[in-house]
């Protein structure tokens, strides 16, 4: 339709009404052709088309109509002729342009007093937003279950450890082993809360100081914690459990090989319109080619590491591809590192955007 549009050089006035009853139309149609707003979109279309009526139907019958709705049978007819071999059909002032939605027929657009290329242009459009709507959806999905995977990888080997702290210093320091408990209880609390999809930066960093006080108790205070926050970013909303399975890589796979003190640092500030946050350890690093073989998910044959060497940092390549579903494929995790010289991951995303708010 937009095509059409350029070629019959359409004035800019008309051209601005239908780009924004195209965009109407695809938030109506945001949940599917059974959503609540599909009626809204037909009438939208019934405007757009100048069409005495408009029916949206799936492939089992009209699910949404605008204006008069024809006879059962008529449209019944109608449309199996468009489903027969997926072309406009055309019946009792009617005509009926299928709907391809990612190559396969999902319904049609029908209509009467419209012109059939306009009906085919506005079917296209549909079928555009459809397609749309449910790649989002997915990706909301994938989302979610990308954060259920992630919670149940929270390392039985740290909960052990830490409750065996806890236990060391019942009898010889009472009060540190009771605020080591009660850090231990707020860590669990927050991690298998039933928040939403995201957090605000001061409640993720709340969340990684417990960790961290936890773990400096196991390493009996060998390790350093450094924490610099920019107050401008704290109530930035972000993506649940980011952070921390930053923080935990950095502790488990940076700080327990190295012998001696080690120190960790995570700070975070605003660069123009987005939020940095950085996690920087001064452990034993790794090769370049192993932290890109990590966010992809697979070893490092050049480096002979198989995929199972890097199981245990599946927790960075989790956080990347959420970053990437929520944020777009510029805004993963970027790590800096080498052998013998710590490691730092950054995650740089914006501050405010579209959809990640606070439930």
């Amino acid at each position: 339709m937009l095509e059409r549009m350029r070629r019959r050089n359409v004035p800019a006035g008309e051209t601005a009404v239908v780009l924004t009853a195209a965009r109407h139309i695809a938030e109506d149609l945001a949940e599917g052709l059974h959503g609540r707003r599909a009626a809204s979109a037909a009438a939208r279309l019934r405007r757009l088309l100048g069409a005495r009526a408009v029916l949206l139907a799936d492939l089992d019958g009209a699910v949404a109509c605008s204006g008069a709705r024809p006879e059962p049978d008529d449209i019944g007819a109608l449309l199996a002729q468009a489903y027969e071999h997926a072309t406009p059909a055309q019946r009792e002032g009617w005509t009926a342009a299928p709907l391809l939605v990612a190559g396969e027929l999902a319904g049609a657009l029908a209509a009467s007093g419209a012109a059939e290329s306009d009906l085919v242009a506005a079917a296209d459009l549909v079928a555009r937003s459809l397609d749309h709507a449910a790649l989002r959806r997915a990706r909301a999905r994938i989302a979610q279950a990308d954060l259920r995977t992630l919670r149940a990888q929270i390392s039985p080997h740290f909960l052990h450890n830490a409750l065996a702290v806890i236990a060391a210093r019942i009898r010889s320091d009472p009060d540190r082993a009771r605020t080591l408990l009660t850090d231990f209880a707020d860590y669990l609390r927050y991690s298998f809360s039933a928040k939403g999809d995201y957090a605000t930066v001061a409640d993720e960093l709340q969340a990684v100081h417990t960790y961290l006080e936890l773990q400096r108790a196991r390493f009996d205070d060998r390790m350093e914690i450094t924490v610099r926050m920019a107050p401008e970013i704290l109530p930035v909303a972000i993506p649940f459990l980011i952070i921390q399975p930053i923080v935990e890589n950095a502790v488990r796979h940076g700080l327990e090989p190295k012998p001696g003190k080690g120190s960790i640092t995570v700070s975070g500030f605003g660069e123009g319109p987005l939020c940095v946050i950085e996690v920087e350890d001064d452990g034993v690093g790794m090769e370049p080619e192993f932290a890109q073989a990590i966010l992809a998910g697979t070893g490092s044959p050049a480096l002979g590491v198989p995929p199972r060497e890097a199981w245990g940092r599946v927790g960075l390549a989790n956080v990347d591809q959420r970053l990437r579903t929520v944020y777009g494929p510029e805004h993963g995790l970027v790590i800096e590192t080498a052998p013998g010289s710590g490691t730092k991951v950054l995650v740089r995303i914006p501050r405010f955007m579209r959809g990640v708010t606070l439930d």
